[in-house]
């Protein structure tokens, strides 16, 4: 008899420096003022393991309008994103934002809901904070952290 045994799942903020890590906390706090240290922190991992889920996953993923911030300061780095993607994926991860066709991809919501499990397939821990639109109804008038959203931090 084979006994499964769960993984622990790996906080993706160990894949980067700290000193990286903390460049990249200084520069959302820099551009959110109203952003903690923890919460800046915890967006860092989220974002990695974001990115991770997109190299392990074999359809389109997509970010949470946060998690999208992170990356945006992550890719101001050109020079240590590109590091990054080559030393953990072997390649790079263009960011090609865009609209995903709901009818193939799903909706917003469904696209997360399947980033989220990518993200969770990959190993990696899951911060719902940073996925709070999986928690909204279908819609993109509604200002409760949506990406235009007055409220979003």
């Amino acid at each position: 008899m084979t006994t499964a045994q769960k993984r622990t799942p790996t906080d993706a903020r160990t894949l980067i420096s700290t000193e990286l890590r903390e460049t990249l906390v200084d520069n959302m706090r820099a551009k959110f003022p109203q952003l903690a240290q923890e919460k800046a922190d915890r967006g860092v991992g989220q974002m990695l393991a974001f990115l991770a889920a997109c190299d392990y996953s074999e359809k389109p993923l997509s970010p949470s309008p946060l998690v999208d911030d992170f990356w945006h300061a992550f890719l101001l780095h050109t020079k240590a994103y590109r590091e990054f993607c080559e030393q953990h994926f072997g390649r790079f991860l263009d960011h090609q934002p865009g609209y995903l066709d709901p009818e193939e991809h799903g909706g917003g919501k469904a696209l997360h809901a399947l980033t989220v499990d990518s993200i969770t397939l990959a190993g990696y821990e899951i911060d719902l904070e940073f996925w709070p639109e999986l928690e909204l109804a279908e819609c993109s008038q509604c200002h409760a952290n949506c990406s235009n959203s007055p409220f979003r931090p």
